[in-house]
């Protein structure tokens, strides 16, 4: 039965009696189990409606569908995991570093080289120190960018860096091996911060701590001093690519 009704029936009698009622007034039946609560309108007392108790299936979908998505930084676990995977393969087959996509100048043919040479190690300090500059920069650039976005643009960091590095290496004569992402994390880092000073706007101090960058900055710029393999070109131009895509990036959200 309503609670908004103005009367009901008894079903044992037939007779109309008040809705506030638990029981006929005439033959005693049960009507309901308690009364309604009345709640004061004006001069008034009306019932009050009774607010529905959502079913546990109904809470479970209702929470699927408000709690927000969880981020998963794909584009940089799979150039950590990645690179880590072929450094694996390569100290378990006792292979040279040119087996498993390292770049060796003078190039020749093999162009697709400068695309695999920014997942190849041949030293696992090396791939550590880039892995927890990804880890740090990359993965706060993927949750501005998206995974696509930030794929593309860590691919481009790597091998456009490579491109200028062979081309340095190739003019200098002799033959020379170049690996490993410096010029992903540098560029992932240069992406990051331009677009976060954007995000402050230029109040760099009063939200994060720019020294810590730097040190990082300084530690990826360090590596060719102590890697064979790194080369400060590469670094450099990825540092490079990577802070005016920060820098389009910022100016067209501002836009």
């Amino acid at each position: 039965m309503s609670e908004t009704e103005l009367s009901v029936v008894c079903k044992n009698c037939g007779s109309e009696v008040s809705p506030y009622v638990t029981e006929c007034p005439y033959c005693g039946a049960r009507l309901r189990k308690r009364a309604p609560k009345l709640e004061r309108r004006g001069d008034a007392l009306e019932p009050r409606p009774r607010r529905s108790r959502p079913s546990l299936p109904r809470l479970l979908r209702a929470h699927a569908t408000d709690s927000p998505r969880p981020f998963r930084p794909y584009a940089t676990a799979t150039a950590i995991l990645g690179s880590a995977a072929l450094l694996l393969l390569l100290k378990a087959t006792g292979s040279l570093i040119g087996t498993y996509g390292g770049l060796i100048v003078p190039l020749e043919d093999e162009w697709w080289r400068l695309l695999t040479a920014p997942f190849a190690y041949v030293d696992v300090g090396y791939l550590f120190v880039v892995a927890v500059g990804l880890a740090i920069f990359a993965t706060g650039l993927e949750r501005r960018l998206g995974t696509p976005a930030t794929a593309v643009l860590l691919l481009a960091c790597g091998s456009l860096g490579m491109l200028v590095a062979s081309g340095i290496a190739n003019a200098q004569g002799g033959i020379h091996t170049i690996a490993g992402g410096n010029g992903m994390a540098l560029g992932a880092l240069a992406a990051w911060f331009a677009i976060r000073r954007g995000e402050t706007h230029g109040a760099v101090d009063a939200d994060y701590d720019a020294i810590g960058v730097i040190v990082c900055a300084a530690v990826l710029l360090a590596l060719p001093i102590f890697e064979s393999s790194a080369d400060p070109f590469a670094g450099l131009v990825g540092a490079a690519v990577g802070g005016l895509a920060g820098l389009a990036s910022s100016t067209l959200h501002h836009d």
